[in-house]
Parts: structure tokens; sequence; C-alpha cells
């Protein structure tokens, strides 16, 4: 992938012009940068970006515009990834904007923009397609587990699939761990058999894993 061109939307000014520092200063482009989704499509068309990173909650009534106006981009411009920020940790949020768009979607912590190295992966993974879910919230998805859900992984297993609903390599993975790649390959393996996965590109499978770990259940 080449240089990554993204559309900024938040409302307050402090925020956005730090956010846009901090991700030219990593080498992406910010194309436009918003106060809010007024004029959010005309921006897509108009520069076609790699990803759209958004606030959750926006003007006029700082409730849901941002989760609506993800929405809206993915039925208009498939292909543009979305990277939500959100103060607060909150699984039920992720659950339901997963359930809308299943691919190419991330939701961090505004806490963790600081962590730019995070933030651009993040944005790097929903512009290819994937899922990275800030590990806040996976540990609160964990945390709400109830008895039946995801059965049949191991605690192993369910830390390695924290890993993938993260967005994280196997590499990655297992250097978090203390473990090899080999491993990691190994549990990836059982997971995707456990939960009944069917064979289809390893990246798209991925997806249907961390799906299945955000939503609490079997993917089929």
């Amino acid at each position: 992938m080449g240089t990554l061109r993204v559309v900024v939307v938040d409302d307050s000014g402090i925020f956005r012009e730090g956010l846009v520092a901090l991700l030219n200063a990593a080498g992406v482009e910010v194309v436009e940068a918003l106060a809010s989704t007024e004029g959010l499509g005309a921006a897509i068309v108009l520069n076609r970006p790699d990803a759209v990173v958004l606030d959750v909650r926006l003007p006029p009534t700082f409730t849901d515009e941002g989760v609506q106006a993800a929405v809206a981009t993915r039925k208009q411009n498939a292909g543009v990834g979305i990277l939500l920020l959100s103060t607060y940790a909150e699984p039920a949020w992720v659950r339901r904007i997963t359930d809308r768009i299943p691919q190419g979607i991330g939701y961090l912590i505004k806490d963790r923009v600081a962590d730019v190295e995070r933030l651009v992966e993040a944005i790097e993974i929903v512009a290819s397609g994937g899922i990275a879910i800030d590990s806040a919230i996976v540990h609160g998805v964990v945390s709400d587990q109830r008895p039946g859900q995801l059965s049949g992984l191991t605690e192993r297993e369910i830390e390695v699939l924290s890993g993938i609903a993260e967005g994280r390599s196997n590499a990655a993975i297992a250097r978090t761990l203390g473990t090899s790649v080999r491993t990691i390959e190994s549990h990836v393996a059982s997971i995707l058999r456990t939960l009944g996965i069917p064979e289809s590109p390893d990246a798209h499978r991925r997806v249907l894993a961390a799906l299945a770990f955000v939503q609490g259940q079997h993917a089929l």
C-alpha cells in the first residue's frame, strides 16, 4: 500500500488539528478535515481516501452521528475503510457497528491516538478490509461473555482470538503471548475450525473470526 489518504471528522478543533498533525508527521496524508459529517460524502467523492477517521458522537445531537455517517459511507463507498474514535470503551456500540459494517471497520479509544504507531496500524487494517478493535473494548467483550458463547475455545485460544479482533498479525500476537508464530498459527487454525468458518482467503477468515468474537457467537 502506498501513502495512506484519509479524511478526518471531529467537532473539537483542538483534537482535530492535533490528529491531523500526528497523522501528517507519520506519513499519512490527511486530504480533508471536517468538524461535522456535513460535506463528508462530497469530500470522499472528491478526494477518494483510503479511510475515514471520525468521532462516534458528532453534531448536532452528539449521540450516534458518527455511526450513522459510517454506515452511510460504507453503503456509498464500499472500498473506504472506517475508523471510529470514542472517548469511551463501549462493547455494545462495537457489536452494533460490526453487525452493520462487517469489514473494513475499526474502533479505538481516543486516548490511544497518542500511540501513533497503533493509530496508523489501525487505519492500514481498515483500509485493507480488516477489523481493528481497541484492546480495552476487547477486554470488555471477554468480560461480557456468557456461558455457551464461543464455546469450545480454550483460554489460550480466546487470547489469540482477542489479538485477531485487535487486528494483530500472528507475529505480533506471538510476541505478546511469548510464544512462536507457528504455535499461534496452530491456535488460529483450531479457532477457525471450532467457529465453523469455511475455507476462504486467510484475511477474510480472520475478519469472520473477529466478528464472531465481538458478537459473542459462532460466525455461522
